[in-house]
């Protein structure tokens, strides 16, 4: 089976990340501004109405989803938001019909939008987010050392998947599973997984942050990648946003809408690195207790000043665009004419 096949196929079955458990979430009474939506219910004034946007998959880098939210950026754009959990397939059904009208998720669509899926790319959300771990005593020093090896993921299709795939692909080691070069195994749990690490079911765990950052500081583990400083993907975004064609179609000023209480978001969080923490720990949106490492993670992110979007941005996130369709074109997951693909699948949306 060719390897641009196999990749449709996993991206056809595969369910974004869902790893970390988090509470419901509510109004915040945080005193921050818009305190979630409530500012707006307050005078039913919510000019877009009520939508749903995928937010509480437990991963700290989605900082800016909950920012937005808590904060209130959503409901000041018009918008009544619900955070919900949403797999691969509901996901593609919302985009395809319009009832979600964004998500977030990186270079792992791709192939997904050139077999169908009707979204374009619209901006860039963060860097770095993901580690690979091995034990503290295992003999592996690099990715040359994984052939043969077993690899844990949250999911098969899911993001560390298809990192670690170009990862594999780019040092000349096969990550399809019909060559047997490695072999992934997937746990819906990211504690279930350091577990399979510590009893040798599997010689390394990708995973998101903060999981593998928390056991890294506590000498658990050793890291052997990580995305915000590969040489690869470093200074790269590696979660963009994608937005549905029929709302793009329909009124772009929804999509501008949203995009900028995204950027809202971007912005205080990179003016507040402290105070975003303190509301993701207190509301639980992502699974950490250490708000010294989380604020580290958080500024390691790359979360944008409000001066870096008014610098190039549309540019850096085109050119990021084309730089990971040339990657996954290189390694056979890609079958389109790179330059003409890049062009397609993204598209400028007048913010301002």
């Amino acid at each position: 089976m060719k390897k641009e096949s196999i990749f449709a196929a996993i991206m056809a079955s595969a369910i974004m990340l869902a790893s970390c458990s988090v509470s419901e979430q509510g109004s915040s009474d945080n005193g921050k501004k818009g305190a979630g939506n409530n500012a707006a219910q307050s005078t039913g004034d919510f000019k877009y109405g009520k939508i749903d946007i995928p937010g509480k998959d437990g991963a700290l880098c989605g900082a800016p989803i909950y920012i937005a939210y808590e904060n209130g950026y959503f409901a000041e754009e018009g918008f009544d938001v619900t955070l919900i959990s949403a797999d691969f397939e509901t996901r593609k059904i919302g985009l395809n019909n319009g009832s979600i009208p964004i998500v977030n998720g990186d270079f792992q669509f791709f192939p997904s939008i050139e077999n169908g899926i009707n979204v374009k790319v619209v901006d860039g959300l963060h860097e770095g987010c993901i580690k690979f771990a091995v034990n503290p005593d295992s003999d592996i020093k690099s990715v040359e050392d994984l052939k043969g090896k077993k690899i844990g993921v949250d999911e098969i299709g899911g993001t560390p998947h298809q990192v670690a795939s170009l990862w594999l692909e780019n040092a000349g080691i096969s990550a399809d599973p019909s060559d047997g070069e490695v072999t992934f195994l997937p746990y819906s749990d990211g504690n279930l997984e350091f577990e399979a690490l510590a009893s040798g079911e599997i010689d390394v765990a990708a995973l998101w942050d903060p999981l593998g950052s928390i056991h890294e500081k506590a000498g658990d583990v050793r890291i052997l990648f990580d995305l915000g400083t590969d040489p690869y993907f470093a200074d790269h975004f590696c979660c963009f946003l994608y937005a549905s064609n029929k709302i793009l179609e329909e009124d772009p000023e929804e999509v501008a809408a949203l995009l900028r209480a995204y950027r809202k978001a971007q912005e205080w969080i990179y003016e507040n690195p402290e105070e975003s923490v303190d509301i993701i720990i207190n509301k639980n949106y992502a699974s950490i207790e250490d708000k010294e490492l989380a604020v580290d993670l958080i500024k390691s992110y790359g979360f944008p000043s409000a001066a870096e979007h008014d610098e190039n941005w549309d540019t850096h996130v085109e050119e990021d665009v084309k730089y990971f369709v040339d990657g996954l074109a290189k390694i056979g997951y890609l079958k389109s004419d790179p330059d003409q693909f890049a062009k397609d699948i993204y598209q400028k949306v007048e913010v301002k």
